[in-house]
């Protein structure tokens, strides 16, 4: 019949816009299935690639210490960041008191309230954190002085200094408080002492008086003496010569002395050296143990 189309076979594509048929077959398209949600699989994480360990030959000596993961290394490492830290707190503390040790141990009682057993003092040079009215140029304000100028420390007027009993480097050094100051020849028990701590004695009876030289007449708080009356109780020494005065105290840290204390009885006795009052510091003390360490070589003493 004119004008009639033949029918495309099933399967067939459409001829193309310029009456050409095709050739190609079709392709059977199909729809992939969704996925829930992120429809992208998140990326795996790589296998992080291990650094190869430094060694001397590749990097030298010191980059090999600093760098390398060698557990005795590390260790060795780990102990010079501390005893550097130790140094510097130890310098800082130093530059502050101008003094070495900058803290000490109190290991007696004669300074109680003020100063208990076992309390960390820290300690300056006698001409630093001068108060007012100080005797001379010695940087230090007597008991005398600090009734009339309102200076006090560790809860009475006046200084607590540190001084060796006669000027004898090796006594244990003593820290008491100046109580005034006395010049040569000076007839101090009858003018200036309190009655009640030279026990009833006049100047022919006491040792010290008139005085021998000039200095201080010091007493610890808790006493019922001046250091200068009597032998058996206090310092046993004669008036304080200022070259005498090696420091004065400061402020106390309640306790820590008996970590110091602590060390100085049981390290000699593990060495076999038995009990002494003498104690150098051991360097390898890291951190807490470290600074302790600056209470010094031996522990200053607040006699009965």
């Amino acid at each position: 019949m004119t004008g009639a189309q033949p029918e495309r076979a099933t399967g067939e594509r459409p001829d193309r816009p310029n009456g050409v048929p095709s050739s190609a077959p079709e392709r059977n398209r199909t729809e992939r299935p969704q996925k829930p949600g992120n429809t992208q699989e998140p990326p795996r994480p790589r296998p992080e690639r291990q650094k190869p360990d430094v060694t001397i030959e590749d990097d030298g000596v010191i980059r090999w210490f600093f760098k390398t993961n060698d557990g005795t290394v590390v260790a060795i490492r780990d102990i010079l960041s501390s005893v550097a830290l130790v140094a510097v707190i130890g310098l800082i503390l130093f530059g502050v008191s101008g003094i070495w040790p900058p803290l000490v141990a109190v290991e007696s009682g004669s300074m109680e309230p003020n100063m208990e057993i076992g309390d960390m003092i820290f300690v300056v040079a006698p001409d630093r954190f001068v108060g007012d009215d100080p005797t001379g140029d010695t940087g230090v304000v007597t008991l005398e002085n600090g009734e009339e100028s309102g200076h006090d420390k560790f809860g009475k007027p006046g200084d607590v200094v540190i001084f060796l009993p006669n000027g004898q480097n090796h006594q244990t050094p003593v820290i008491h408080r100046a109580h005034f100051w006395v010049e040569e020849g000076e007839n101090w028990v009858d003018e200036k002492a309190n009655p009640d701590y030279v026990n009833g004695a006049s100047c022919a009876e006491i040792y010290t008086c008139p005085a021998p030289h000039a200095g201080f007449i010091t007493k610890g708080d808790a006493n019922s003496g001046y250091d200068q009356v009597t032998r058996s109780v206090g310092a046993d020494t004669s008036v304080v010569k200022p070259e005498w005065t090696t420091g004065k105290g400061m402020f106390r840290i309640p306790w820590l002395g008996h970590v110091r204390l602590l060390f100085e009885r049981i390290i000699p006795t593990m060495l076999g050296l038995g009990s002494s009052s003498l104690l150098t510091p051991n360097p390898l003390l890291a951190g807490f143990l470290g600074v302790v360490s600056f209470a010094g070589a031996y522990q200053w003493r607040a006699r009965p």
